[in-house]
């Protein structure tokens, strides 16, 4: 019998240091993280966490910076390792392959920052690989894209009064529907673990 496995990718203290972080998608993201997790332990899944590291840029993802660690409040336990990845998907720069084809895994669940960027990036790149990839929305969060045109010194301010920047809104519409029916089906935090919990029952 194949395992599942949840990776939580980029849930990291490096975000909350940019300002942009107080108009993030999805103020709940911590919680529903953690009932994700906690789904996956009670179902016996893998829990895999990841995170982004940009060493020697000297920004919030550079670890010399003590930000690249996960938000206060996310705990692994013993056996959920922790990967640090330096691309946008987290295969290339990772051992996450490797790791689940050793633990048996074949369906994978993800999950974390961002939800059309990091997040997205590793679902195509997981369906591709073969895996049966599911994609919980509301459990990824992402932030205002300003126009490639904009200055990258460019004030929150700027950003958000620009008509060109795309929204929170738009970003998630455009993911879910770039991947449902292609790489990924899409589900909710309710409904893995309604259904998590329901076998436990039965």
């Amino acid at each position: 019998m194949s395992r599942a496995a949840l990776v939580v990718i980029d849930v990291q203290e490096s975000f909350r240091q940019r300002p942009i972080w107080a108009y993030g998608s999805n103020p709940d993201l911590l919680r529903q993280v953690d009932r994700l997790v906690a789904a996956a332990r009670e179902r016996g899944d893998l829990v895999v966490w990841v995170l982004h590291s940009e060493p020697g840029t000297a920004g919030v993802f550079d670890p010399a910076l003590g930000h690249v660690r996960l938000i206060d409040g996310l705990v692994p336990v013993e056996g959920e390792p922790t990967l640090v990845k330096t691309a946008h998907n987290a295969f290339t720069t990772t051992n996450l392959q490797q790791l689940l084809t050793v633990a048996g895994v074949h369906d994978l669940t993800v999950c974390g920052i961002r939800t059309e960027q990091c997040v997205e990036t590793t679902t195509r790149v997981g369906a591709d690989l073969g895996y049966r990839m599911t994609f919980v929305t509301d459990a990824t969060l992402t932030f205002p894209i300003p126009h490639w045109d904009l200055p990258e010194t460019a004030t929150v301010e700027e950003i958000l009064a620009d008509p060109r920047t795309l929204s929170t809104e738009e970003i998630v519409t455009r993911t879910e529907y770039a991947l449902a029916g292609r790489f990924a089906t899409i589900r909710t935090v309710d409904e893995l673990t309604r259904a998590t919990y329901a076998d436990a029952r039965g």
